[in-house]
């Protein structure tokens, strides 16, 4: 009898988990970019888990494959190859910044496999065509929403731009720009800095002499930190204002002397939401990996989930099926607020604002107006 219902069991079991379904990610684990990349490789694994604990997609489990793009678009567009050609994923997920995602896009596009840009912001990675979809906000919402932050919620009048020149910092300023003087803001200064850069100094002398009353500063956490410390260090006290760049506890805690204090972001993931779904990430991750979760872990998270539904409405995992089911993709909990996509496969959702204080993120404000956040307005 014990033999038998051994026997059952295994065969329930074949039963239940019929198969693998491979998706794919790409992230940046070695150069500038390695801290987000860790970040959202475990967001993945953490999604990966829960489904797999869960009864995986369709009674098949869940298998991740990962690989480093270096933050290199040439790497990105070779991986492209790799994780359909030969590793037979039904769908890949991008974990890295805009430039290799905005590079590789159009690869994923070519092979017929859907696409998910985890946090990339540039406005050209969707534009690749109808297998390449965006879980993180696009970097018109966002540059948008950082504008209205700017001047209805702290007033300013009067804006200095401190930009940071690749993709990332330039598809953002461009629409904080050109919003901020629609709303009437006028722009005092303006200076472009490389990926690289360290020291701020002499930018921020000149940026100090035109009073400004806020500061815009594109830029990732490792640029942020030394934007703020300097700033303080040189007597500079207004509000700078960032972006999901800085949403990492890396940038609170490399600047130096608490500078990061009073600094307000645009981002993805409200720590404060009393929803179910984002304090157990927020106690998961942090208890799987010994560190905070941030936003790229978050919305990397989202993707695999997003993925995994698609595949449920479409009943089976091909990935024709998966692009098409995309689309119909709503009322998920997600951690990141995604409702659905746009028909230009753009994620809506709410812009949370985020102050830093005592080191800590904590929610200021949301920006919701349809107008200012839905992608295409």
């Amino acid at each position: 009898m014990r033999k038998l219902l051994a026997i059952l069991l295994i065969s329930l079991m074949v039963v239940s988990f019929a198969g693998v379904i491979k998706v794919g990610l790409f992230v940046p684990l070695s150069g500038i970019g390695a801290d987000d990349g860790e970040s959202a490789l475990h967001g993945a694994m953490l999604a990966v888990k829960y489904l797999n604990e869960h009864g995986g997609i369709l009674g098949n489990q869940v298998k991740l494959v990962y690989y480093d793009d270096q933050t290199d678009p040439k790497q990105a567009v070779s991986l492209a190859y790799k994780l359909v050609q030969r590793d037979g994923v039904v769908a890949v997920i991008s974990g890295s910044y805009s430039s290799p995602t905005r590079a590789a896009a159009a690869i994923y596009q070519r092979l017929k496999t859907p696409l998910i840009s985890a946090y990339a912001v540039h406005p050209d990675i969707t534009k690749a065509g109808d297998y390449v979809f965006r879980v993180g906000t696009l970097a018109t919402v966002q540059g948008r929403a950082g504008a209205h932050l700017a001047v209805e919620k702290l007033k300013a009048k009067k804006i200095a731009l401190l930009l940071m020149d690749n993709d990332f910092g330039m598809s953002l300023a461009k629409a904080f720009k050109s919003e901020a003087e629609k709303l009437g803001a006028k722009i005092v200064f303006e200076e472009k800095f490389s990926v690289g850069e360290k020291d701020f100094r002499t930018i921020l002398e000149k940026l100090k002499k035109t009073e400004p009353d806020v500061i815009y500063a594109t830029g990732y956490y490792f640029n942020a930190s030394k934007i703020v410390t300097q700033a303080k260090e040189l007597g500079i006290y207004q509000t700078i204002i960032g972006q999901e760049g800085y949403d990492s506890p890396l940038f609170i805690s490399l600047s130096k002397n608490h500078a990061a204090n009073g600094t307000v972001i645009t981002t993805d993931l409200d720590r404060d939401s009393e929803r179910e779904i984002v304090q157990w990430f927020i106690k998961e991750y942090e208890k799987e990996y010994g560190r905070a979760a941030d936003m790229v872990a978050a919305s990397a998270f989202d993707s695999v989930m997003i993925i995994a539904k698609a595949i449920e409405i479409a009943g089976k995992a091909s990935r024709s099926a998966i692009k098409d089911a995309l689309p119909k993709v709503s009322g998920l909990e997600a951690v990141t607020g995604f409702k659905h996509f746009t028909k230009d496969r753009e994620a809506v959702r709410e812009v949370v604002c985020q102050v830093i204080l005592a080191d800590r993120f904590h929610r200021l404000c949301k920006i919701d107006d349809p107008s200012v956040v839905t992608p295409g307005k």
